[in-house]
């Protein structure tokens, strides 16, 4: 990040102190308070008596100094929950006013910037984690990512966009990031060029993005960036904020209609703009030490990912819900310090990949990892949640460990149940409309009341060329979520068969499963 956008956040930070201390005397509501600070990267938690504080990362990379202030600041101020969120962020929460004041100050000192990771602002640019590093990808997107977000942040100050922007790149057909069907998605073609998506977006209505530019040079990053944001000021809704998101562009427009407009944006900006891009892409030169051998603790079936780099390998961790245990910070800091160009990388999913191990360095990590999903289940996404989100409808947390805790009592096989995606809302952050098992948070009219509920989507998916938003089948009781996904579990394994393979060619008998819980 470069030093004067620190210094220029910086002097917005006296503003965020006085605002807070007011919220925390109650002179100013929540919502008055929503409006202010998210744009600073915190809001209040639910109830009002706590704060959380999102960290930015580009990327979702994070390097080794930046691990040692966050294994710190959890120490020092005795942090109970650290969350990856789905855009690649660190969420600390259950902050007093004194540490999320002091601590987001001190994030601007260690490189850390939280200006515009809330509100309407460019959010924290997106990458797939493995760019750089993964076989068979189309070229390494990282650097160009990490300009994009270098560049947004100067429009934080410059410009008042009619909502969030959410940017992100991807490197393969794979599209962890979605970079179809966001606000602006970059994806990587085998000619080593972009094509780029415009305009989609999840939460209520989805919208597949709009194909906006073909074989875009990398080089013409910026010129895209800069169409987008001046696409979206000329043509965004101002007056309703529901309809403000990039999507309803395609709404008020057409999508050719939005297409055409925006190609007129990026043809002025090529026309008038001087926007040089100039990125290194990086070399890994590290040897390895021969190929990984497991032993014990074995690593899970999965978890060791080959890089295209000889030898060299990433290890990938995922902890229940996106929350390792805050002690975790401190012991992998500790782990790697003396090891040459490891990094880390917080994916979309919630996982935390550490890249470029040789395999005596994965065998050493190993045991730090001893809570690693053991399934595919059980990397399952879910959001934050209603116990902590002021917006959430239901507690997408606690619905993913009680159906955790039933399922693992089942001993199913690995893919006889897929990754679930529990949003407790309809904005989606989970990204339930496109998992192949995906749940949002509602309620449920019984003759007794109502009941904590979620709406139960099926067959979403996001690979390139095979998008598709789920089919929402009805409404089913958050209290028998895990018994419907035992009852699912036992008939695919009586089958002998996997999660996909059953819905594909069984899909009466799956529809006859979820219709007896709805």
């Amino acid at each position: 990040m470069p030093k004067d956008y620190a210094a220029e956040f910086r002097e917005d930070l006296k503003e965020f102190h006085e605002m807070t201390k007011k919220f925390y005397q109650k002179e100013v509501n929540i919502a008055e308070y929503k409006r202010f600070s998210g744009g600073f990267g915190s809001y209040a938690q639910r109830g009002g008596g706590s704060s959380m504080l999102r960290l930015r990362f580009a990327g979702g990379e994070i390097q080794k100094e930046q691990l040692l202030f966050l294994a710190e600041s959890i120490e020092k101020y005795n942090i109970s929950l650290v969350h990856f969120s789905t855009c690649q962020s660190v969420q600390l929460h259950n902050l007093s006013e004194a540490q999320v004041c002091a601590l987001i100050e001190e994030s601007f000192d260690h490189g850390i910037i939280t200006r515009g990771g809330g509100g309407n602002y460019p959010r924290n640019v997106m990458c797939s984690p493995l760019s750089g590093v993964q076989e068979g990808e189309y070229f390494d997107v990282l650097p160009y990512a990490k300009a994009a977000a270098d560049y947004l942040l100067g429009f934080i100050h410059t410009v008042k966009l009619p909502r969030k922007l959410k940017v992100c790149f991807s490197n393969s057909k794979e599209n962890v990031t979605h970079a179809t069907f966001r606000d602006l998605g970059f994806v990587a073609t085998k000619e080593g060029k972009f094509d780029v998506y415009s305009a989609g977006g999840l939460g209520r209505e989805p919208r597949m993005g709009a194909l906006v530019a073909s074989g875009v040079d990398p080089s013409q990053t910026l010129y895209c960036l800069k169409a987008m944001v001046d696409t979206f000021t000329a043509y965004g809704n101002y007056e309703n904020r529901a309809r403000a998101r990039t999507r309803f562009m395609q709404d008020a427009l057409g999508t050719d209609g939005y297409i055409k407009a925006f190609q007129e944006k990026l043809s002025q900006a090529l026309s008038k703009e001087d926007l040089p891009l100039h990125v290194t892409i990086p070399e890994i030169t590290k040897q390895g030490d021969g190929e990984f051998q497991p032993c014990t603790p074995q690593a899970m079936p999965g978890q060791v990912i080959p890089q295209k780099q000889k030898d060299l390998y990433t290890l990938h961790y995922h902890a229940r819900g996106g929350s390792p245990k805050p002690e975790f910070f401190r012991s992998l800091y500790n782990a790697i310090l003396p090891m040459e160009d490891v990094v880390l990388r917080v994916s979309p999913d919630q996982s935390l990949y550490i890249l470029n191990l040789t395999a005596s360095e994965v065998q050493e990590l190993l045991p730090l990892t001893k809570d690693h999903a053991r399934t595919l289940f059980e990397t399952s996404v879910a959001c934050i949640g209603a116990s902590i989100c002021q917006v959430g409808a239901r507690d997408s947390q606690a619905l993913l460990a009680a159906c955790m805790e039933r399922v693992r009592k089942e001993h199913f096989k690995d893919r006889v149940l897929p990754k679930i995606h529990i949003s407790g809302c309809p904005s989606s952050c989970s990204g339930h409309p496109v998992a192949a098992l995906g749940f949002r948070g509602g309620t449920k009219q019984t003759p007794d009341g109502p009941k904590p509920a979620f709406a139960v989507y099926e067959m979403g998916c996001a690979l390139r060329g095979k998008e598709n938003f789920g089919t929402e089948l009805g409404i089913m009781p958050q209290s028998e979520i895990p018994e419907f996904l035992v009852e699912l579990g036992r008939e695919i394994s009586k089958r002998g068969m996997e999660y996909q393979e059953f819905v594909e060619k069984e899909h009466g008998e799956f529809l006859k499963i979820v219709g007896k819980y709805l």
